[in-house]
Parts: C-alpha cells; structure tokens; sequence
C-alpha cells in the first residue's frame, strides 16, 4: 500500500472541520474526492502534503505514506518529499508561478532546489525534455515565456511539468480544471492518466465534477460538510447509495443519449 490514511481529523484552531476520512491507495491507481466548495476535499490533500494553512493541523488519525508514519515528519522531512516523492497541481498554477520571471528560469531553480549536483544547463534540458512530454509545443518557446504570455491549458501542462520532473510515487490534484473551459479540461484530465500511464504514479483528484471523477477514477470518495459520505468504486456510479452522491450524479450533463460518465 502507497498511501493509508485512517480515520483522519483535521482542526483548525479547536474547531473540527474534516472528520473520519480513510483512503487506501496503490501505485497506478487514481482516487478522486468529490463534493461541492467547502466539502473538505482540498483540506485533505493538504494534510497528506502536510501544507495545511494557518492553525490547521490533524488532530486525530493516521497518515501512512510509503509505511512511513508522516505525522512524524520534521520540516526538513517534508522539504525533502515535497516534490520528489509526492507533489501536486494547483487549481490555477498560473497563479502559483511568479509573473514577472521567465517560466524557465522558476523551472530550472526548482529542479536545482532539489537536485543541487545539476549545472544550470542540465536542469534547462530537464525541463526543457518534461514540457515536450506534457505535450507543449516548442519547449524552448515556453521556457522563454513569461506566465501572461501563456494560455490557462499551457499554465496548468507547466504546472504539471514541474510537478512530474523528479517522478513522485503520488500527484495530488487540487481542481486542476476548474478554471478552464470544457476542451481545455478534456485535455488536461488525458494529461493527467497519461502521466499516471507513464509513471506508474498514483494520483488523487479533488474536483466537484462527479462526471469527470468517474471517467478517470478507480476509486471515489463523496464527501459533505467535512464528512465522506460514500466511498467505493464503479458501484458508486452505478449505484449510489447516499442522497448526495444522486444529486451530484443528477447535475452531470447529457451528450446524446448518454450522461457524460457512461462509457
């Protein structure tokens, strides 16, 4: 098992917001967690990156990554996981990358952040061969780019890059579509299983979009109000149980004569 999260609780302050979560996952596979702005999703993740903002912090459970206890980890632990053995993919990564520097020099500082014994040549051509297989075309173009100058589907492939450089066993993905309109969000999903094709990573989705979440998952989490409501796999589609889990399958569109989760 790569990652195993037990009966996790999340606090802020003394106020309990995320209670009882569990997830199980394996190499290859991909969870998503779905629920609606303030279910709780992104504040799982964080605590599985150990990023949690401002008094936020677990207060009851268990996080299990690679049989490591990472409730345990030191700051200097986490510098040295973050990026290399799990990193993630923002909402809008554009946000998340300095607007007035080149993307190719933020990228080549990351790289030599974490892999010091690289020249600056070695960490350009690394970057450089990682935006050619998130599909951007003319790599040396976008290096040369400054965050404006690129579109919202090109941000987020960079985002990814960077995410990918260093082949982390887990990519947590918070809402990676979200600001992106319908085409743009196909191909970043595909981007997203390709990667996890490629790599044999382990990926958690956190999205809203119940019809986008089944299409990519093996697994599913609902969750409400801080609380997981159903969990499972297919049968959660096929199948759902929870009241919530039928509300959220009943707002996925039709194409034709098909929801857009029916394969």
């Amino acid at each position: 098992m790569l990652l195993d999260v037990k009966n996790l609780d999340i606090s802020y302050g003394s106020k309990l917001t995320v209670s009882g979560v569990n997830i199980q996952l394996d190499k290859g596979e991909i969870l998503s967690i779905v629920g609606e702005s303030g279910s709780g999703k992104t504040t799982v993740i964080r605590a599985v990156m150990g990023c949690l903002p401002g008094r936020g912090h677990v207060s009851g459970g268990s996080i299990t990554f690679g049989g490591r206890d990472m409730l345990k980890n030191t700051r200097e632990d986490w510098r040295k996981i973050s990026g290399s053995e799990m990193s993630m993919i923002f909402q809008d990564s554009g946000n998340m990358i300095n607007p007035i520097r080149r993307i190719g020099e933020q990228f080549t500082d990351y790289i030599l952040a974490h892999a010091p014994q690289k020249s600056k040549a070695e960490a350009a051509e690394m970057a450089k061969d990682m935006l050619n297989k998130v599909r951007l075309p003319n790599p040396q173009n976008i290096m040369n780019s400054y965050p404006f100058e690129l579109s919202g589907g090109m941000r987020q492939r960079v985002g990814i890059a960077m995410a990918m450089i260093f082949s982390p066993k887990l990519l947590l993905a918070d809402e990676p579509t979200s600001a992106l309109d319908v085409t743009t969000q196909a191909q970043i999903i595909r981007q997203i299983v390709d990667v996890r094709n490629e790599y044999n990573a382990a990926v958690i989705l956190v999205t809203h979009n119940i019809g986008v979440a089944s299409y990519v998952s093996n697994k599913l989490i609902v969750m409400k109000n801080g609380h997981v409501v159903e969990s499972g796999g297919r049968e959660i589609i096929e199948n759902p149980q929870h009241a919530y889990t039928k509300e959220l399958l009943a707002a996925v569109p039709v194409l034709g004569d098909k929801k857009y989760y029916e394969r």
